[in-house]
């Protein structure tokens, strides 16, 4: 691509501008596996031995489960992790059933809620709907009558199975053994949990508990059924550290997952590279190493020893600055460092977001220089979008209580005094911290264990003498500004 021109620049940003952002659960099977990127730690979570896989928000959990139980690629991922104890390398060995979400056959919010009113019963729950998710795999289902009961009406199922004895346990106890006289294996695996009871924290937390403790209880009962519980790390924390020996120990091999920055750059460049050859042709001119032939199921894989290895793609599509001279920053530093939480951590879903919409604005406005494709004002608009879309999104999926907090700090200047805060966020603490008409509390008693908690989630980052910063990931979809901050138009 040595004659690079104009036409070939907004080809290149035009599919830039579509790397598959927010399309992991509508995307087809095959598209998918060429924009997914196998992280060996990642794999671990398929150890027999692992039930708890936890991740911060935007970690890839989702991704993750979908692309073994979705999309079925365990058998296609074995190879990336030959070390690890795997199970699948005989693809027939294994059999991978969702245990949630699963639609209409699982109780609403509200039907939870109403459910769940002691600790045994979100136990029992959780019993009963793997009894009845695995009811083609049991033996004699006729004799568990609730397993026709709808799915959406828990009070009734819990019921029956109150009433039916020892016929659950024994069934999975039958199931096991027939798993083990064929050298088979089934997972259950549950995702999505921060769903559970809708805006109800308390039945949320029931629920939660009750998984976790329901698994840990069985779980050396069980030799070949085993679980894969997906949950986001501030749930973890709160709602399953804590019990006895058995979720000690659950918990001790749980699997954490983190991206470094090589990781994210190798996410990022096989994303961009797997979605269209002449966007793979741009990637190897910048000198990206990748495998001699594309993998049959992913695609192009770089394969980068370092994070440094990506400086020359960067570099290329952005410029070695983010502006005429150092004074504004390498661009290989400036990418992923304005996308970090508090907790210095980014995300593929924030840097994947990062380029797709950069390239919108640049086609928008184009003052790139070939064969660079982004200018750096292009990149520094796109971080105030990602932002935005970052906090909107927690919003309305994982955080409907961070409305009330962007109502009460918004148009302000950052960093403040963790007092001067705790007293904004105090304001108006009993009204509704959520959107439209249904009424939402906080997640605290007070501004400042609500402040420790952002401080926890990585919204919020202290500093020193007391004060409360807030990263960019999170700076402009909370409708803040930086003291001194430059000026970005």
């Amino acid at each position: 691509m040595s004659k690079f021109r104009k036409d070939t620049q907004k080809t290149l940003l035009d599919f830039l501008s579509n790397l598959g952002y927010g399309q992991a659960e509508s995307e087809p099977g095959e598209s998918f596996a060429c924009r997914y990127y196998p992280i060996r730690q990642h794999l671990r979570a398929f150890d027999p031995d692992v039930m708890l896989v936890v991740g911060e928000r935007g970690t890839g959990k989702s991704a993750l489960f979908n692309a073994v139980f979705k999309n079925r690629l365990l058998s296609a991922l074995a190879p990336f992790a030959p070390e690890l104890r795997l199970p699948y390398k005989n693809a027939d060995l294994i059999k991978l059933i969702p245990g949630y979400p699963i639609g209409a056959q699982f109780a609403d919010s509200r039907g939870l809620t109403n459910a769940l009113k002691t600790p045994d019963q979100a136990v029992d729950l959780w019993f009963a709907y793997l009894i009845r998710v695995l009811k083609d795999e049991i033996s004699d289902p006729g004799k568990l009558k609730f397993l026709d009961l709808p799915g959406g009406a828990p009070d009734q199922v819990l019921d029956a199975f109150a009433n039916s004895g020892n016929e659950p346990l024994l069934a999975l106890d039958l199931l096991d053994q027939k798993l083990q006289d064929a050298d088979q294996w089934l997972f259950v695996g549950y995702d999505e949990l921060d769903t559970l009871g809708g805006f109800d924290w308390e039945a949320m937390a029931k629920a939660i508990q009750g998984l976790v403790a329901f698994w840990s209880s069985y779980a050396r009962r069980w030799q070949r059924l085993r679980a894969k519980i997906f949950l986001r790390k501030d749930l973890f924390r709160r709602h399953a550290g804590i019990g006895g020996a058995d979720l000690a120990k659950l918990a001790a091999n749980r699997v954490e997952l983190g991206w470094s920055d090589q990781n994210l750059f190798s996410m990022l460049i096989k994303r961009i590279a797997n979605t269209d050859e002449q966007l793979f042709d741009y990637c190897k001119g910048a000198r990206i190493p990748f495998s001699k032939e594309p993998h049959k199921t992913f695609g192009h894989i770089p394969n980068l020893k370092k994070a440094e290895d990506a400086r020359p793609f960067i570099e290329r599509t952005v410029g070695q600055y983010m502006g005429t001279n150092t004074n504004k920053g390498q661009s290989f530093n400036w990418v992923l460092d304005h996308l970090r939480d508090g907790h210095k951590c980014a995300t593929p879903r924030a840097l994947v977001r990062l380029f797709e919409q950069a390239a919108l604005k640049e086609r928008g406005n184009p003052r790139a220089t070939p064969p660079k494709l982004l200018h750096p004002t292009s990149l520094r608009q796109a971080l105030e979008d990602v932002s935005a879309d970052h906090v909107i999104q927690a919003i309305h999926n994982e955080w409907p209580w961070l409305h009330g907090v962007r109502e009460r700090i918004v148009d302000r200047l950052a960093p403040w005094n963790r007092r001067e805060l705790q007293e904004l966020l105090e304001q108006n603490w009993k009204q509704s911290w959520g959107q439209g008409n249904r009424h939402i509390n906080p997640p605290a008693q007070t501004g400042r264990e609500l402040i420790d908690y952002l401080v926890e989630l990585g919204i919020f980052r202290e500093r020193t003498n007391d004060r409360i910063d807030v990263p960019d990931i999170y700076l402009f979809g909370l409708g803040l500004r930086r003291k001194g901050g430059v000026k970005r138009r």
